[in-house]
């Protein structure tokens, strides 16, 4: 009886051993598969030009849990700091005759991504500081633009007309300081990713053409 005992003891403890091995394997797995988050445009049509003032967050009152599942909502434009855009080749970089608007001469193009109606937002990185990329637009587009935030400091300058019944975007080269940060420090810059490399960039150029590209 013990030898039984012995041998039904070793069998369920190599059940469990493969148990463990097989979530381990299957955990590393998921996260091998997890993709770098897409950045969004910044900042949305009809954005406030300034933060909004910090609020004390109110208990919601009790509801009735309810069955119906809810509607997909669209993801908020807001600026993303955090999420890394991967680096392309210089192949693939867009002209200014099909931007329809001047590109600061040493940015680095890092990717094109949907605005949604048909339209594109280009990415552009340099470390150039970013009064100068601001005072580069500022003289090239004959255009002094307009302050959108002070912290981090963003300026528009805009390219056309925003028609909210065919656009998603306005038409326009936006410039962003990504030296700021929270805590009132300053930040290593936007990270972009190319395989195993990594770059920061100070300024971050954004440019949503006017004729949809």
């Amino acid at each position: 009886m013990n030898r039984w005992r012995g041998v039904l003891v070793g069998l369920a403890t190599c059940v469990a051993l493969s148990l463990v091995t097989w979530t381990v394997a299957a955990q590393g797995q998921a996260r091998s598969q997890t993709s770098i988050p897409v950045p969004r445009p910044f900042p949305q049509p009809n954005q406030p030009s300034s933060p909004p003032p910090a609020t004390t967050p109110s208990t919601p009152p009790a509801t009735t849990p309810s069955t119906t599942t809810p509607p997909a909502t669209t993801p908020s434009r807001v600026p993303d700091q955090t999420a890394p855009a991967p680096v392309v080749s210089a192949a693939s970089r867009p002209t200014e005759r099909e931007l329809g608007a001047p590109i600061y001469p040493t940015a680095d193009y890092l990717d094109s991504y949907d605005a949604g109606q048909g339209q594109r937002y280009y990415l552009f990185g340099t470390n150039a500081a970013y009064a100068d990329i601001v005072a580069y637009y500022k003289n090239v587009l004959h255009d002094s633009g307009h302050e959108l935030f002070k912290a981090p400091a963003m300026q528009e300058f805009d390219l056309g007309k925003f028609r909210d019944d065919t656009m998603a975007y306005p038409p326009s080269v936006v410039v962003k300081d990504y030296t700021w940060a929270l805590d009132g420090g300053r930040s290593d810059g936007y990270l972009a990713v190319d395989g195993t490399k990594e770059k920061r960039y100070k300024t971050i150029i954004q440019i949503v053409p006017a004729t949809g590209k």
